[in-house]
């Protein structure tokens, strides 16, 4: 139970996938303009990584590993998160056509997304078990959300601000998402 409770702390703040891994910055820097069109992204993204998670722990200890085709892992991983974003998108668009409307594009983009890939990639390298890489996969997806409710939080108050003509729009995420890596840095010495 210790070792989970420092997977989820580690994976969520710590090592923290956008603020300090720098993966995942594309849904982050573009869907970040609202809150809840950010919490719908962060609700998407933590469906698909933690199943995602389990299934490639799963495929990879009982299928890849046995029949010695660990090389195959990025492939197979990639089709996995593909099939689980079809989901994804199949079910928003007929449960919760509004949340589908606002993601637009970056909801097929999360197949691409670097982080979703990158998660069942780091679950292999740090040689995790199904439940290790699983808790893994959640932390890092709700790390993901805090970190883009927080940036669209941040960004509904500052729309309104006297702001140079220079620094309007994108520099200005662009410089708060700086200064949200360097406050994640502080998180460093935790574990």
């Amino acid at each position: 139970m210790k070792e989970l409770l420092l997977i989820i702390v580690s994976s969520a703040i710590v090592n923290n996938v956008v603020l300090s891994q720098f993966l995942g910055l594309c849904p982050f820097l573009g869907v970040s303009k609202k809150i809840e069109t950010a919490a719908g992204m962060g609700g998407a993204i933590i469906f698909v990584i933690t199943l995602s998670s389990f299934v490639t722990s799963v495929i990879y200890r009982f299928i890849l590993v046995p029949t010695n085709m660990e090389y195959l892992q990025t492939i197979v991983f990639i089709l996995i998160i593909a099939a689980l974003v079809q989901f994804v998108e199949m079910f928003l668009k007929k449960a919760i056509p509004s949340l589908y409307q606002a993601l637009g594009v970056y909801l097929p983009l999360i197949t691409t997304n670097c982080a979703v890939l990158g998660v069942a990639l780091i679950n292999v390298q740090n040689d995790y078990n199904i439940l290790e890489g699983t808790v893994n996969g959640f932390a890092i997806a709700a790390g993901f959300t805090l970190s883009i409710i927080v940036m669209a939080g941040i960004r509904e108050k500052i729309e309104y601000n006297d702001i140079p003509e220079a620094f309007k729009g994108f520099p200005t995420v662009l410089l708060t998402a700086g200064l949200m890596a360097i406050a994640f840095c502080g998180f460093s010495g935790l574990i």
